[in-house]
């Protein structure tokens, strides 16, 4: 076998790294020091004191969000068609998050998750960056590998 045939399809790779990347997100919301007012930190809503990387606003809801996509997402990796379908439909979850992240109050109770303006702009990143990858690579949808 060559080392070709034992690389995973490009959708599934892709994936894969967006997965792994939600879950190592989730997990470090919850490590002192790398979130800074862990002690602050809330279940869901605006009142949460913690920031991933002291930027990022984050609650125990929100790490609990990143760890689930992570796992739907190493799931969904199993085949390149449901790859393709987490990273196009994953990217637009996250571009409708972005774009109610602009309209919500953020100091409202429906800022439940909850977002900050970094958190905005990181949502818009991931949304288009999930999509093109999603889009962009090529090869046979129905494609699985070991």
């Amino acid at each position: 076998m060559t080392a070709d045939a034992r690389l995973p399809h490009p959708l599934r790779g892709a994936a894969m790294a967006v997965a792994v990347a939600f879950l190592l997100v989730g997990v470090l919301g919850f490590v002192p020091g790398l979130t800074t007012h862990l002690d602050e930190i809330t279940f869901a809503g605006p009142g949460s004191g913690a920031h991933l990387l002291g930027v990022f606003h984050v609650s125990v809801l929100h790490n609990l969000v990143h760890l689930l996509f992570g796992a739907v997402g190493l799931a969904m990796a199993r085949g390149a068609s449901s790859a393709r379908a987490y990273l196009v439909g994953g990217g637009a979850v996250y571009l409708v998050l972005w774009l109610y992240g602009l309209v919500v109050d953020k100091a409202s109770s429906a800022n439940f998750v909850p977002l900050n303006d970094a958190d905005d702009w990181l949502h818009l990143g991931l949304g288009l960056g999930m999509v093109a990858l999603g889009l962009a690579l090529k090869g046979n949808p129905n494609a699985r590998s070991a």
